[in-house]
């Protein structure tokens, strides 16, 4: 929407008429978390977190289906093609190609986000989600399978870097946190689709094809979700106080989303809600967009330092590596279906799924800081028992197993769905679109350097004493959980923004 040129400049809105009494009265509200009421529909609450959170299902499904389509399309006689002869550069750009189009997307995320909206960036994943699909399953060749591969990633890290920021701006503050983790419930259900179908589908031929071509129907249907849904009216509002449009018309469509997010009986409480973030606006001070500069300074370099730290630990924790090992350690116990690595990988991605459900369960019960200090303490223990059972206690798989099921149990109760719920919650609105693309980059960078350090370290000093690393890590990421991350349970975006940074 173009600027109105005798639209009063905004900055002089947020100052008009305020008074120190109300201004006094508004930081009191903000700083010890005093707000009005939420109303709000359940039902009509679910669909603004449904079609956001396809994306997360389809970045899982990718995660899971790219093992059993790299068997697939290696098969003499069920991969379909004459170019199945691919050497481990090959198959290693296959597989991690997904990743590097994330790390391009989180990047294009960074100049576009603001601008677009966090609804037409999701529209924007979409259509790269089922672009990408339909190019890597109709590929002709490999460059065009690699092609298809990174336009797919685009559709990742587009969708991870907007859809924390839809569901977080247009969620009721008592669900927030629920809603939020259910993006990462969302993620393990795509991962554990993605092994199930991988395996009925592994000995078709050009199975893998399939594989890939599943996504574009999900696809498409988020696509329709989210041109249906409306604008976060957060970001509209924000728009109307940096006069980047028509501020009538801006607060009119803001009320028009809530009433769309929240059901069409709270019509009324929609518009007090929309003047209630107006007036917190106005005292946080959102008139100007954050300079390259500022957000290295102040709340804003905190919000980062926050962001970035989290999901940096959630990915230097050693989550891959323990997986790696996870068809041995219970071979080793006496499973026999163990032998098979897809049924291991899917009676893992059950247990993930069922350990994600009790943290979204609580999460806006406990609060983030309790699962974060509790679940990454069970993960030091669970890593110091896998290193001595690789080191002196190789004949106690026993002890393994448990290491195994404590580290994948604990992890999904505080660095699975915390970390995203918390970049989603800590920023600042006008940062906020930069803010998270670069927590998003640092995740999938971090993620990238993991998976291709892995192997080297695992041959250089052994899995015992890689695990005692990650145990040392996981301490550091301890402390750094109790002295630096807040507790953002019961406030909304703005009481964070004024009381927490």
């Amino acid at each position: 929407m173009a600027s109105d040129p005798e639209q009063p400049p905004v900055s002089s809105f947020s100052q008009e008429g305020k008074s120190s009494i109300e201004d006094r009265s508004e930081r009191e509200r903000l700083l010890n978390g005093f707000h009005g009421t939420q109303d709000y529909s359940v039902s009509a609450a679910i669909l603004p977190f449904l079609f956001p959170a396809f994306g997360g299902l389809l970045f899982g499904y990718d995660i899971g289906a790219t093992s059993s389509a790299t068997i697939s399309i290696q098969s003499p006689s069920q991969s379909g093609i004459t170019w199945y002869d691919l050497d481990s550069v090959e198959i290693g750009l296959l597989t991690s190609g997904s990743l590097y189009g994330a790390l391009i997307g989180s990047v294009l995320a960074f100049n576009i986000a603001d601008f677009l909206g966090r609804r037409r960036e999701l529209l924007v994943a979409a259509l790269m989600y089922l672009v990408g699909a339909l190019i890597t399953a109709f590929a002709p060749n490999y460059p065009v399978l690699v092609i298809g591969r990174l336009v797919f990633g685009i559709g990742i890290g587009l969708a991870m870097h907007a859809a924390p920021m839809y569901i977080a701006e247009t969620a009721p503050t008592p669900i927030r946190g629920q809603l939020i983790s259910l993006k990462e419930f969302f993620i393990v259900i795509g991962i554990v689709a993605g092994y199930g179908l991988g395996s009925v589908l592994v000995d078709t031929v050009a199975g893998w094809r399939y594989m890939f071509g599943i996504s574009s129907p999900v696809a498409v249907i988020m696509g329709f979700g989210m041109w249906w849904l409306p604008a976060s009216p957060r970001w509209l509002l924000l728009r109307a106080i940096q006069g980047k449009g028509d501020l009538q018309n801006l607060k009119d469509t803001a009320i028009s989303s809530l009433c769309q997010l929240q059901g069409p009986t709270f019509h009324d409480s929609a518009s007090q809600q929309v003047d209630e973030i107006m007036a917190e606006f106005s005292y946080i001070g959102v008139e100007n967009e954050v300079t390259f500069v500022e957000m290295f300074r102040g709340k804003c370099r905190k919000a980062l330092v926050i962001s970035a730290g989290l999901v940096l630990f959630q990915q230097i924790t050693g989550q891959p590596s323990v997986l790696y090992y996870a068809a041995s350690i219970l071979q080793s116990a006496g499973f026999s279906l163990a032998a098979d690595a897809t049924r291991v990988s899917i009676l893992l991605g059950v247990f993930k799924l069922i350990m994600t459900g009790v943290a979204v369960v609580v999460v806006d019960r406990l609060g983030r800081r309790p699962l974060l200090l509790g679940g990454v303490s069970g993960i030091v223990i669970s890593l110091f028992l896998l290193g001595s059972y690789y080191i002196f206690l190789d004949n106690a798989a026993v002890l393994a197993v448990v290491g195994l099921l404590l580290y994948v149990g604990c992890y999904q109760i505080s660095f699975g769905p915390m970390g995203w719920l918390m970049i989603a919650e800590i920023f600042p609105l006008r940062l906020r679109g930069r803010g998270l693309s670069i927590a998003v980059l640092v995740n999938f960078a971090a993620n990238a350097l993991v998976t291709f350090a892995f192997s080297p370290l695992k041959d250089l000093l052994g899995a015992g004493i890689l695990f005692y690393i990650f145990c040392a890590i996981a301490v550091a990421s301890l402390v750094f959980i109790y002295f630096i991350v807040p507790e953002t349970k019961g406030l909304t975006l703005e009481e964070i923004e004024a009381k927490c940074l």
